[in-house]
């Protein structure tokens, strides 16, 4: 896993990049937004979709939701990016849809457009 910060437009952002998963379930999720939010002090997270488990993509586990839930609770934005084209899912191609209208959950193509969109204001 590499986890670096970047500051853009006076936000800090961490920007996480992994092959292997970081966010398993609710609890790895909270623990990432604690080392996040006091360590390298951000409130917003970039990650790599391959650094999250794959049940999260399956909308009827409910992963997604309990996960993005502790995200939104803890007032943490959080840019998922990746290829998303595989996911034939309606479902699944509507929750993203509608994340990316939002302000708080996005799912992007690659790392440089999601960290760009964590930087602007909401």
């Amino acid at each position: 896993m590499s986890k670096r910060v970047i500051n853009m437009n006076g936000i800090n952002i961490a920007v996480i990049n992994s092959d292997e998963i970081i966010i398993s379930d609710v609890q790895s999720a909270l623990d990432l937004i604690a080392t996040v939010g006091f360590e390298d002090h951000c409130e917003r997270i970039a990650i790599n979709k391959e650094a999250i488990i794959e049940g999260f993509f399956k909308l009827s586990t409910g992963i997604a939701g309990e996960i993005l839930q502790k995200f939104e609770n803890y007032r943490k934005k959080i840019a998922i990016y990746g290829d998303f084209s595989g996911y034939t899912s309606k479902p699944l191609k509507d929750f993203i849809y509608e994340c990316n209208k939002g302000n708080a959950v996005f799912f992007l193509p690659e790392e440089q457009s999601a960290i760009s969109r964590l930087a602007q204001e909401f």
